[in-house]
């Protein structure tokens, strides 16, 4: 697949989103880290860090706790080098078999060469009942 760089189009931010997508549901997280800088600064939640090790270690230990993950990402709005996406996913948490529905928005900073530099992600979980799952 062509790498996919700034500035973006509707086109090209639509695959940029996909591309993450589909990356995240591999639940790699060696993969998906390649798609970040190496000093890649990120704020999920109420965590802020640095890097793709750390990247690594967080999504590593999220999928050992959100079981089942399956993420559906859209594309909100886009720029020269930055895209907004609004995004929800299912998981089972491993420990007390609870499913939850989150919702979210990220907002992405590229580079020159398509790797982002800088995620920002705000989300709110809320418990379902499995038999409510979408995905």
């Amino acid at each position: 697949m062509k790498k996919i760089v700034p500035p973006f189009t509707k086109e090209t931010a639509a695959q940029k989103v996909q591309a993450a997508e589909d990356a995240w549901n591999s639940k790699n997280s060696e993969k998906v880290s390649l798609a970040y800088t190496l000093d890649s600064k990120w704020r999920n939640r109420d965590l802020f860090f640095t890097g793709r090790q750390a990247i690594v270690e967080f999504l590593s230990d999220k999928w050992n706790k959100e079981l089942y993950y399956k993420l559906r990402k859209h594309l909100w709005s886009f720029t020269d080098n930055r895209i907004s996406v609004r995004f929800e996913y299912e998981w089972q948490h491993a420990k007390t078999g609870q499913w939850y529905r989150t919702h979210g928005n990220e907002h992405w900073e590229f580079d020159s060469e398509g790797l982002m530099c800088i995620r920002d992600m705000s989300a709110n979980d809320v418990k379902i009942n499995k038999l409510k799952r979408k995905f």
